[in-house]
């Protein structure tokens, strides 16, 4: 399965951005598709994850409320909303995808993914 993912660009804080992650291949394959963030000089860090059939998505405490996750099977993407966003939400922001089975309190790990998207940047000003 192979992923690009899209939207990022430039935002004042307070504003608002929807990445996009379209899966193409076997996509038949997938079971969760994941959103992590890298920002300068940090490790990577997971930011929210959901199913491929469109369950109630996991989210990291510095996300909730501002972010959303969804996903459109018929155009195999998953989006990422993201709302009142803040510098320090600044950062690369990757999509991933699990394919193998894998407890879904996994899913907040880097190690459950087998593929990952090139990345998208979200630069926000103060």
């Amino acid at each position: 399965v192979q992923l690009q993912a899209s939207g990022g660009g430039l935002v004042q804080a307070g504003g608002s951005l929807r990445l996009s992650c379209v899966a193409s291949g076997r996509t038949f394959r997938v079971n969760t598709m994941g959103w992590f963030r890298q920002a300068p000089g940090k490790e990577r860090e997971f930011v929210s994850a959901i199913t491929w059939s469109g369950g109630v998505p996991k989210y990291a405490d510095f996300v909730k409320g501002r972010f959303t996750s969804s996903i459109n099977n018929a155009k195999n993407t998953v989006y990422l909303g993201m709302s009142d966003l803040k510098p320090e939400d600044t950062a690369v922001y990757y999509c991933a995808v699990q394919l193998r089975y894998a407890k879904w309190r996994q899913c907040s790990l880097e190690s459950v993914y087998d593929s990952w998207g090139p990345g998208t940047q979200v630069t926000v000003s103060s």
